[in-house]
């Protein structure tokens, strides 16, 4: 057994028995006398677990366990001390502690510590491994099975809840998952291309939610349980990163979480008009066609009409208020929410909507450094955990669950990494987007898109008799022949959205109670 342990004691000369008798035992051990050289060392060197002193000059063992905590939450600490105080005991834990061992201590009583710790780690990631190695059959059964919208939801959680298992993992088993999502992806495409636009003309019953369905049933209800109703919609969020959400709101809130399917294309302009509104694009262009703007530009002039459309579905739902919106694009703008959350509670029902996560999406496709901070799909989860933990956003929720509300948690559409580049024919004034196009006569490969040759039939608005779409499937992104090599080397490995795929279609919607 081999491991990297940095041992932190005033009193280190005193260990040296106990530090050899462990280095006979095939473990490296990095010695040290204080606080402040244990938080370099943990600056500069990966370690498997550290042992530390409560009582030491200077900086103080829990002063120092608060900081190597800060720097690196996952590393294992043992606590040692010559004190029973319970408070310091209390504290210790509350920094989440591996152990704490009461001194003297023995050299066996150490190795012991070692080994449940480190094996229980070992045993842990080899459980899970051999877990997901049994359920890889039965859900590359279920894909293979003509799976229906029930199903495929089922399918696309098991796999989530498997990426977040296995995200710190062996590579070669993250490789065998990874390309089990692809399969998974490539039935799904072809479920969509299929199955879609007969969902459209058919009652819920028959079919999944859909983006227009969303207030009418998951708002509404609930707008006589509380004081005040809540409808909060983080743009471009996935299911993995919503999970990473729920547990920082679990101390707060009790969560029921169900999913609905975005509209296509999975895009703002028109998924998100479709949950204001409670129409599709086709019947918003119909019925309300001064909030309609079916043009390329700034997506968010795109849906500056939402509080209108939003009044306008209350009224048809049989509501004499006016409902209360917000859309936060700034920091700034988020704290004044923030701060004066309490008056939101003079209105029955609030909607607000955060931009920050489809903001860090379309900001990797331009930038190396976040390229290089987020290189992956853990790594960008993490970098949106990172987000939600410090923003204004957590903060209204906190305040929230101080009070009698209903807080319905969404989103419009997801986003996928995209891997793979397909050409596609039109001409200049073919819209932009690299996962879904809409102009006129678009050529595409059709084993990489869905074509659709008769926009009416997706409930889409077409400018002119020979305008079409194309939505990407799987983790393709669209590249014109022009200028080829140059743009498939500028979007490849950039996240995305507007086409069909799991991660950008299937969507979590949470309601969310106080447990005050």
């Amino acid at each position: 057994m081999s491991a990297k342990i940095l041992w932190a004691d005033d009193e280190i000369e005193r260990l040296k028995p106990h530090i050899l008798f462990l280095e006979n035992k095939g473990f490296t051990l990095k010695p040290v006398t204080n606080g402040e050289d244990a938080i370099t060392l943990v600056q500069k060197e990966s370690f498997d677990l550290i042992f530390l002193d409560e009582q030491m000059p200077g900086m103080d063992g829990l002063t120092t366990l608060s900081k190597i905590k800060q720097l690196n939450p996952q590393i294992p600490v043992v606590m040692i001390t010559k004190s029973e105080e319970e408070m310091i005991m209390e504290d210790a834990i509350g920094f989440k502690i591996a152990d704490y061992l009461i001194k003297p201590v023995n050299p066996n009583q150490i190795l012991l510590t070692i080994k449940r710790i480190l094996d229980q780690k070992r045993l842990t990631n080899e459980k899970s491994a051999q877990n997901y190695l049994q359920s890889f059959q039965s859900i590359s059964a279920q894909i293979d099975s003509r799976p229906d919208w029930s199903e495929w939801i089922s399918i696309y959680t098991q796999l989530t809840s498997w990426e977040l298992e296995l995200e710190k993992g062996d590579e070669g088993l993250l490789q065998i998952l990874n390309d089990q999502v692809q399969q998974a992806n490539t039935e799904f495409g072809k479920f969509i291309d299929s199955e879609y636009q007969y969902w459209l003309d058919k009652n819920l019953d028959e079919r999944p939610l859909l983006s227009p369905d969303i207030i009418k049933e998951y708002v509404h209800p609930h707008l006589d349980e509380a004081e005040s109703t809540f409808l909060i919609i983080i743009d471009c969020m996935r299911y993995d990163q919503w999970l990473v959400f729920e547990k920082l709101l679990s101390d707060y809130y009790t969560i029921e979480t169900d999913f609905y399917y975005s509209i296509l294309p999975t895009a703002t302009p028109y998924s998100r008009n479709a949950i204001f509104a409670g129409l599709y694009p086709l019947d918003i262009e119909k019925h309300y066609p001064q909030y309609w703007k079916h043009a390329e530009g700034d997506e968010s002039s795109l849906n500056q009409d939402e509080p209108e459309l939003l009044s306008e579905q209350f009224k048809r739902l049989g509501h004499n208020f006016t409902p209360r919106y917000e859309k936060v694009l700034h920091k700034d703008e988020g704290k004044r929410i923030s701060d004066r959350i309490s008056n939101y509670m003079q209105s029955p029902f609030n909607a607000f909507v955060f931009n920050f996560v489809d903001t860090l999406v379309h900001s990797r496709s331009d930038s190396e450094v976040l390229k290089e901070i987020a290189p992956d799909v853990p790594a960008f989860r993490s970098l949106a955990k990172t987000w939600f933990q410090h923003s204004n956003l957590l903060q209204i929720f906190k305040e929230l669950s101080t009070k009698d509300v209903r807080i319905v948690v969404t989103t419009d559409h997801g986003s996928v990494r995209a891997l793979r580049d397909t050409k596609v024919l039109g001409d200049r004034n073919t819209s932009t987007s690299l996962r879904y196009k809409f102009g006129r006569h678009l050529k595409v490969d059709k084993n990489a898109a869905i074509i659709v040759d008769n926009p009416s039939d997706y409930k889409l608005p077409k400018t002119n008799a020979s305008t079409n779409y194309i939505f990407a499937k799987e983790d393709y992104y669209f590249v014109y022949p022009t200028n080829y090599h140059k743009f498939q080397n500028k979007y490849k490995d950039t996240f995305q959205h507007g086409g069909a795929s799991m991660e950008e279609m299937i969507l979590p919607v949470s309601v969310l109670k106080p447990k005050r």
